[in-house]
């Protein structure tokens, strides 16, 4: 992941915890307290920050409702000559993938969403 996508993770962590702060004292008037404009949701235990990465991942239901996706795939051969201008004919397949290993060329695509922003990048 680059530094973009760190930021916007970072983001999306932050208003995670904010929003799941416990709160264990009421107000005078019986009340939970609020931080800012949004109310806090009491009595959640904290993910850490790897958690809750790796439940975006796989929970769809609470990737929506923190409105964060990270999509990451591998990428086919024909997308890694893409990004390595390579157009190999028939006879070059093994030295095309031969020359994507060793010049490092991505092998995963990273697509990270959070409240209508994308980021995408390679690794």
């Amino acid at each position: 992941m680059n530094k973009e996508q760190h930021e916007l993770l970072d983001e999306a962590y932050k208003n995670y915890k904010r929003l799941t702060h416990k709160i264990n004292e009421k107000n005078h008037y019986g009340e939970y307290s609020k931080w800012g404009d949004a109310p806090l949701i009491s009595g959640v235990q904290h993910l850490t920050k790897d958690s809750f990465i790796q439940m975006i991942k796989i929970n769809s239901e609470f990737s929506e409702k923190w409105r964060l996706q990270i999509e990451e795939r591998e990428l086919d051969m024909m997308e890694r000559w893409k990004i390595a201008d390579l157009t190999p004919n028939m006879e070059e397949f093994d030295f095309a993938n031969y020359m994507c290993d060793k010049h490092n060329v991505p092998t995963k695509l990273i697509i990270i969403t959070y409240n209508d922003t994308k980021l995408e990048s390679y690794e």
